[in-house]
């Protein structure tokens, strides 16, 4: 019989200072898997024994004070990815990955946190830019050289590819996170071997964010989102593919991320 398997993934912009919010999200959707992002910890600070309280006995992160982190809180068994790379030559916290259990073999687990890129979008005046799209391309060179299979890659990638995944295409063009060297860029990477999971549930033509700028007094009212949260998986587990939903209503938790979880159910 099929095993239904719930994952969530969330830039949760510091996990000590949202610590609730966790178990606000274990007992509201019971997830099987929550991948995390800027998780602003360092390891020995790391709030583990809270974490597996909840029921996520299986812990894999990276971390460091103050900015990045990632991390995978499961409650099924994982391995670790190991020498996965130092992208762009910067132990900064931003890739893990794991093998995960399932009834029907494992799979291997990708949690990403792609550089913002700053404000500039110009590689040779801004740095921070020019280390985004140097980041994104090592990662697509290695996954093509891999070619990757049962496998799930989500995390915050800081584009929104799409014209429906920002609030204004023509606006946004100019603007870091829709630019058309990054859009370029994140659309070779999921070519590399991914199929996008929210846009298998919701057509291209309609909107889908799941960030909204602390900048926005009422982010509701403006609704300026952008999509910058994503879910790949690989092609042989798009049957596996069962339901998806945008937790909008995180937004307007206390002390709120201005991201919000992206919640993708499967069965295997």
């Amino acid at each position: 019989m099929p095993i239904a398997m719930r994952l969530v993934t969330w830039n949760i912009n510091s996990l000590r200072l949202r610590l609730s919010h966790i178990e606000t999200l274990a007992t509201t959707l019971s997830p099987d898997v929550i991948c995390l992002q800027e998780t602003k910890v360092a390891d020995p600070l790391f709030p583990a024994e809270a974490l597996r309280a909840l029921g996520f006995e299986h812990l894999h992160y990276k971390g460091m004070k103050s900015y990045n982190g990632v991390a995978i809180l499961s409650r099924h068994p994982i391995t670790p990815l190991e020498n996965l790379p130092n992208w762009h030559g910067k132990e900064d916290c931003r890739h893990i990955g794991v093998v995960l259990q399932t009834p029907t073999g494992p799979i291997d687990l990708h949690d990403f946190y792609v550089p913002a890129g700053g404000d500039i979008p110009d590689p040779i005046e801004n740095p921070k830019f020019e280390h985004k799209l140097a980041f994104v391309e090592e990662v697509t060179t290695w996954f093509t050289t891999r070619k990757p299979t049962r496998s799930i890659l989500v995390g915050d990638f800081n584009i929104a590819p799409l014209e429906h995944d920002v609030w204004s295409h023509k606006q946004l063009l100019k603007i870091v996170s829709h630019t058309p060297p990054e859009i370029e860029r994140l659309t070779a990477w999921r070519d590399a071997g991914f199929v996008d999971a929210m846009r298998h549930f919701v057509p291209d033509t309609e909107k889908l964010y799941t960030w909204w700028s602390y900048r926005n007094k009422d982010w509701q009212k403006s609704n300026r989102g952008r999509r910058l949260d994503h879910v790949w998986v690989t092609p042989d587990l798009t049957t596996n593919l069962k339901a998806m939903s945008v937790l909008t209503e995180a937004r307007n938790w206390a002390s709120p991320s201005d991201h919000v979880p992206v919640v993708v159910d499967f069965t295997f």
